[in-house]
């Protein structure tokens, strides 16, 4: 769940979606399609981690701490 928050909160914001898909090379139609795949979403969250500044600004819109989310992403991934 918190993946999906972290993944509307991406998209909202233009350029970050643009970013978000220009370096993962996901497309809007295999985000639509992962939502439920946890591959999909652990790339969301890697790219997120990726760059701190964003994994701050949405620990804060989500009101969870950075550390959740890197933690929600290793699950995903493990």
């Amino acid at each position: 769940m918190l993946a999906l928050s972290a993944l509307g909160w991406l998209l909202g914001d233009a350029p970050r979606a643009e970013r978000l898909l220009a370096l993962t090379g996901l497309t809007p139609d295999a985000l639509r399609g992962g939502l439920g795949d946890p591959a999909m979403l652990g790339a969301v969250l890697d790219f997120l981690c990726a760059h701190e500044p964003d994994l701050v600004a949405a620990a804060e819109a989500l009101g969870v701490r950075p550390q959740d989310l890197v933690s929600a992403r290793e699950s995903l991934n493990a």
